[in-house]
């Protein structure tokens, strides 16, 4: 069967995806091609043009990633990044766990704090970032009045390139934890419980169980929840530049919120793109071995 035939057999069905592809190519297509042709040219606010003024940036090809992947600042904001995303996934997915563990039994008042523990998700992120600021505010925050109540020296949260960075991974982790919580909850459910029920008449006790059933049926939903948290983990902007704003001295800043800077304080669109497409293809290799080894798992188990 040739193409034209196959479209003519399968045109309602095409007619209906057409709207979607439309959308797509119109806010995600588009907008990705035309920033990769941009982080090949020298473009800043200076050349770019508008409705008075022609542009007059040039095509500088390599110029850009070559600057960028030779230039020290940016391995240290990678290494920033990946310690930031590492840290953050690891806690995720231990406290999800751990409540997910705990949601899955049964006690009395469970749906009460299903709904109290996704406060923190439903909340918008802005809001979240400007009360954990507060909360570390070096004068009047709840932690450092509280450190002072103790008889201990006040932490200077936002201003010591070590505990800043604390500061916002404690911050995103509030924020984080409850979808990896619903994730591994729904996964925890789906485990037929016949395999408990069995193990108990073999004599296996409830740790036994969880490395020998719980963990591996919940290998596969685990590795999916993870991989989504790496990628929001890797580009989240909101709460580093609301709460730190990449400070001290860029010592908190991703990968995201440098492009950001590149962008709109300095005005280098061309080397804020680079950034940008230096990002997507870090995460596209990422996930592309990732789910090489998740299909792996799922063909084992």
């Amino acid at each position: 069967m040739s193409l034209i035939q196959k479209i003519r057999r399968h045109r309602l069905a095409y007619l209906l995806i057409l709207p979607t592809v439309a959308v797509m190519a119109a806010i995600v297509f588009y907008p990705l091609i035309r920033g990769v042709l941009i982080s090949f040219t020298n473009m800043n606010q200076y050349n770019m043009g508008s409705k008075f003024i022609p542009s007059s940036y040039r095509f500088v090809g390599l110029l850009n990633y070559i600057r960028v992947l030779t230039g020290g600042q940016f391995w240290d904001i990678l290494w920033q990044t990946v310690i930031w995303t590492v840290s953050n996934v690891i806690f995720h997915f231990t406290i999800g766990l751990a409540l997910a563990l705990m949601l899955n039994g049964k006690f009395r008042g469970r749906a009460i704090y299903r709904t109290l523990l996704l406060i923190p998700w439903a909340v918008p992120t802005y809001i979240s970032a400007f009360s954990w600021r507060w909360l570390f505010n070096s004068k009047y925050g709840f932690f450092n009045l509280a450190l002072k109540g103790l008889g201990l020296s006040p932490i200077p949260w936002l201003s010591h390139e070590i505990w800043a960075m604390v500061a916002v991974i404690a911050t995103n982790v509030w924020l984080g934890f409850p979808f990896m919580m619903v994730v591994l909850l729904g996964g925890l459910q789906s485990i037929p419980q016949e395999f408990y029920e069995a193990s108990q008449v073999d004599g296996c006790g409830r740790l036994r169980q969880f490395w020998s059933i719980t963990l591996p049926l919940l290998k596969p939903v685990a590795l999916t929840a993870t991989l989504l948290g790496i990628i929001w983990t890797f580009n989240m902007f909101n709460v580093i530049y609301l709460v730190t704003e990449g400070g001290p001295h860029h010592q908190t800043d991703i990968l995201a919120t440098f492009a950001f800077i590149e962008a709109f304080h300095q005005w280098r669109f061309g080397m804020a793109t680079t950034y940008a497409v230096i990002i997507l293809s870090i995460l596209l290799t990422f996930s592309f071995f990732y789910i090489r080894a998740l299909r792996g798992s799922e063909e084992v188990y």
